[in-house]
């Protein structure tokens, strides 16, 4: 697989800011299994390119990323994903947790009984949707 493989599938929206788009895009890559611990990520420059955003925005995200520990650079080298297990986990949890609660907000205003919600969520999940593979 192609170091440069599935970079250029994002679409910003306009709401929140790039940066933390781009976090989010490593984050769901991470979760899903696209993005594996210790794989090399493109560097600043090759991801700015193939995203078409500014170079200075690919640095504040790759710095908010190293803050969050969810990629090591040492030296000269390329830039890693973790190789902290827990720390992996703990992203797919934060992404599913985040979805359930944008979810359970907007469902809740049309009052619907949770057992029926439970299986309106269970037949589309299982019937798939345009994310699913």
């Amino acid at each position: 697989m192609n170091i440069n493989d599935g970079w250029t599938e994002i679409l910003f929206n306009t709401r929140d800011p790039v940066y933390l788009q781009v976090v989010r895009h490593f984050k769901e890559r991470i979760a899903t299994g696209r993005l594996a611990a210790g794989q090399v990520i493109p560097s600043r420059r090759e991801l700015g390119s193939l995203m078409k955003i500014n170079p200075n925005t690919v640095q504040k995200a790759y710095k908010e990323m190293e803050e969050q520990q969810l990629i090591i650079t040492e030296g000269n080298s390329p830039s890693t994903i973790t190789t902290e297990t827990e720390l992996l986990k703990q992203i797919r949890s934060e992404l599913i947790g985040e979805a359930v609660i944008s979810f359970v907000a907007s469902i809740r205003k049309i009052d619907v009984p949770i057992d029926e919600l439970l299986q309106l969520v269970k037949t589309k999940y299982e019937e798939g949707g345009p994310d699913h593979d």
